[in-house]
């Protein structure tokens, strides 16, 4: 099962804080716009997220059809078949992907000590 870009989405209280902290750990700005308070940070292949009010918890972030650079994959497991294999495994959802659909979706689910894991398809 391939899950596409891994990142980390991190609420933050100070997006200006946060981007100055990350900054400061060799990250530099790869998406988002800092006055809607919401930044994608890169370092090498890592990357984090940094969203402002956006979020209530930390979670893992998993793109479908992306890249580590965000650059769109010629082949890639769509949300909607990942959400019916999880479904059919007897995962939970704490909000679902429309299965009706194509395109951008996704789902969140939480793993056994309740951090959620967001599966945001954009493509």
């Amino acid at each position: 099962m391939q899950l596409g870009a891994f990142s980390i989405s991190l609420t933050v209280k100070d997006i200006y804080a946060s981007k100055a902290f990350y900054e400061k750990l060799g990250f530099q700005t790869f998406g988002g716009d800092i006055e809607q308070n919401w930044l994608i940070l890169k370092n090498g292949e890592t990357i984090i997220g940094l969203f402002q009010g956006m979020f209530d918890k930390n979670m893992l972030t998993f793109n479908p059809g992306w890249d580590q650079n965000a650059q769109s994959l010629d082949t890639f497991t769509d949300v909607r078949d990942l959400q019916k294999k999880l479904k059919a495994d007897g995962l939970a959802f704490s909000s679902e992907a429309d299965e009706t659909t194509q395109g951008p979706a996704s789902f969140v689910i939480e793993d056994p000590d309740g951090n959620p894991i967001l599966v945001d398809q954009h493509r």
